[in-house]
């Protein structure tokens, strides 16, 4: 699945806003995820996920940051994620369908952060966006 133009410059226009709260994004959403779908808990036993930890929010970091980097490399997610995606499915060997929760999180959060900018057209696009991440990041289990 490949994004448009329209698609591309969406995404990279919103990013200029989403990183410059990467962090509280990124807290928030692993907040969502772990609030809405408890059995993603299981992949941090050695976490605080209290609401607020210094645990949660550097782990939001680094999974915003991953963002950005597609984000970053939107004409090749596949090669900005490879790294990533062979840590998550030989080493952590995460259940891919948590990349799509993980996803719908995150697109929730910015749409309660950027209410007026996420207009239906900036909801379509960054779902598709997500969707490329999340396929990406399953792409070794496959």
């Amino acid at each position: 699945m490949s994004l448009t133009k329209t698609e591309r410059t969406i995404i990279v226009t919103m990013w200029g806003k989403i990183s410059s709260q990467a962090d509280a994004i990124g807290a928030e959403t692993l907040e969502r995820l772990f609030l809405s779908y408890p059995q993603t808990k299981t992949y941090f036993p050695h976490f605080d996920l209290h609401p607020g930890s210094a645990q949660l929010r550097a782990h939001g970091s680094k999974v915003v940051a991953a963002v950005g980097d597609a984000v970053k490399s939107i004409d090749n997610v596949a090669g900005a994620l490879a790294k990533l995606s062979e840590l998550h499915a030989y080493i952590l060997r995460v259940d891919p369908v948590n990349f799509k929760l993980l996803s719908h999180c995150l697109l929730v959060t910015v749409a309660a952060r950027f209410p007026a900018e996420f207009t239906a057209e900036a909801h379509a696009a960054w779902d598709k966006f997500l969707s490329v991440v999340s396929s990406v990041l399953t792409e070794k289990y496959r």
